[in-house]
């Protein structure tokens, strides 16, 4: 496109493409934003180097060789910023700048929100089922090692409290906590001899897990050898409601009444809300949350909305074939709220910023201006916003039954 765009003498019409979901996943109230921050990096360090020039070599034609070697995003981009919650047709994101640099960045911003997104949306349906208990993401195992990265990031935006991925502490700071596999009981002669050795390391504040053999032999075993501190132990099979109340019941007789039970195997936001009211104080999250719980993409798309006309002006486009209609021109958004504070609709104007009945929030923040990152904020600051906007949505954003979005999106015309 871009060789073809150079040759036709458009590659430097000014430009305004966008990043919206037509839908959300069957079933899903929400959506939530995630990787912004990423994102940013990603496009701050984007250029081509010697080794993809010469592979580029024999894709392209040199003018576009030309091109790409000298090639920086000089542009600007708005977006909604991360953490917050969005809804079909939300303006995530607005690029404008050339068609040249702007339809280079098409794969680089989706591949990133659209994973992010997806993992954030079914972390934040877990936490929000969890409650006041932390959710500890665990998911390195069950995705590419990369992309464990990127997902312990997102779901610490969207409420998870710790991750399991070391890297994810090291690159951005996200909370870091473990427990030992059923490889290291299995390494000891006995039950006994490693919990002996977990705790002579560790101390007594350490998760024992307590499934290896026979659950209740092991829970009277880890408190002998750790005492009435023991800091948790774990439970990763069976009927984990039955046990909790039984390893709970066993606990407290024990004289361990502060040792917490943490529970794992294969749970996602239906299997945390279903133990609720089971003596449970944390849950441990792996494929579900790393694969989005069954919608492993947020099916964001990238689409040219407006473009430079002869006069200079921007001319609305958009596509119309079946089933996959845009809608054209330059949107701003912004979230309507009622009297008591909760949010009404998705407010998006386009070729303007939409009315504002008093109390109403913008949503599109700048990010990026004429090629400068400026929207970058401390993770911290996502993982508030998301707390806040959920918080501000319907209750029946927070159903887990299938169901509509849980506010509509209004478009609103500029007039003339």
């Amino acid at each position: 496109m871009l060789q073809a765009a150079l040759r036709s003498d458009t590659a430097g019409r000014r430009c305004v493409f966008e990043v919206f979901a037509r839908r959300l996943p069957e079933g899903r109230r929400y959506g939530v934003v995630a990787g912004t921050g990423r994102l940013l990096d990603a496009i701050e360090a984007f250029c081509f180097g010697p080794a993809e020039l010469e592979q580029l070599a024999g894709v392209v034609d040199d003018a576009t060789l030309d091109v790409l070697r000298g090639w920086r995003f000089t542009g600007s981009i708005w977006g909604y910023a991360e953490g917050e919650c969005f809804f079909p047709g939300s303006p995530l994101l607005r690029v404008e700048s050339s068609f040249a640099e702007a339809v280079v960045l098409e794969t680089l911003l989706l591949s990133i929100l659209n994973h992010d997104c997806a993992v954030a949306a079914a972390a934040s349906r877990m936490t929000a089922a969890a409650g006041d208990r932390p959710c500890i993401e665990m998911g390195s195992r069950r995705t590419h090692e990369r992309a464990a990265v990127a997902a312990a990031r997102a779901a610490y935006v969207a409420g998870f409290a710790t991750t399991s991925n070391l890297e994810a502490g090291r690159s951005y700071g996200v909370p870091t906590a473990g427990t030992a596999a059923h490889a290291f009981t299995l390494l000891h002669d006995d039950e006994r001899a490693a919990f002996a050795a977990q705790v002579d390391s560790l101390g007594a504040g350490t998760t024992l897990l307590v499934d290896t053999y026979d659950v209740a032999a092991a829970v009277r075993t880890a408190v002998e050898v750790a005492g009435t501190d023991l800091g948790a132990v774990r439970l990763d099979s069976g009927d984990l409601v039955v046990q909790a109340f039984q390893v709970r019941r066993q606990l407290d007789e024990l004289g361990a009444t502060k040792t917490r039970i943490i529970v794992t195997s294969d749970l996602d936001e239906h299997a945390i809300a279903a133990l609720a009211a089971a003596p449970v104080d944390g849950y441990g999250v792996g494929t579900s949350l790393v694969t989005g719980s069954g919608a492993p993409t947020a099916g964001l798309v990238y689409k040219l909305v407006a473009r430079e006309g002869a006069d200079g002006e921007l001319i609305g486009v958009a596509k119309h074939s079946k089933d996959k209609v845009s809608v054209a021109g330059r949107k701003w958004a912004l979230r309507r709220r009622g009297p008591d504070g909760i949010d009404q609709a998705e407010v998006v104007g386009i070729g303007h910023q939409p009315s504002d009945d008093g109390d109403d929030r913008p949503l599109l923040v700048e990010l990026v201006c004429d090629g400068e990152v400026v929207g970058r904020e401390p993770l911290a600051a996502a993982r508030e916003r998301h707390f806040a906007s959920r918080a501000a949505l319907p209750a029946s954003a927070l159903q887990l039954s299938k169901g509509e979005p849980a506010i509509p999106t209004v478009y609103e015309q500029e007039h003339p």
